[in-house]
């Protein structure tokens, strides 16, 4: 079984974990959120690495970064009621959509 996706997945949440605790770590100045950060990090990158393995660095890079946006405005939303004006949700239609786009048709995302 291929577990790339898994592994990508994986980079994308630990990426926003790691982004939110960079928020709460008020500039490093806060440890726990401070460590959260790098692990967070660490694991997204260890976790993106592992999905590369099958995934094409193009493809993958689009994803996690674009999944990581959405899920941060989203978290910046709820958490910290930071609203998005119109401009902001159309744009972030557009990555839907473009990442939506590149996984139905581009032979290099199917595995």
């Amino acid at each position: 079984m291929n577990f790339s996706y898994l592994f990508l997945a994986l980079a994308i949440v630990s990426e926003v974990v790691a982004t939110t605790s960079l928020s709460a770590s008020n500039g490093l100045t806060r440890l726990w959120p401070s460590v959260t950060m790098v692990a967070g990090y660490g694991l997204a990158f260890v976790c993106l690495a592992f999905s590369l393995k099958t995934i094409p660095i193009g493809i993958a890079y689009a994803i996690w970064s674009g999944a990581g946006i959405i899920l941060i405005a989203a978290t910046g939303w709820y958490l910290y009621r930071q609203t998005l004006d119109w401009p902001a949700i159309i744009g972030l239609s557009l990555i839907v959509a473009g990442i939506s786009i590149m996984q139905m048709f581009s032979a290099n995302a199917r595995l």
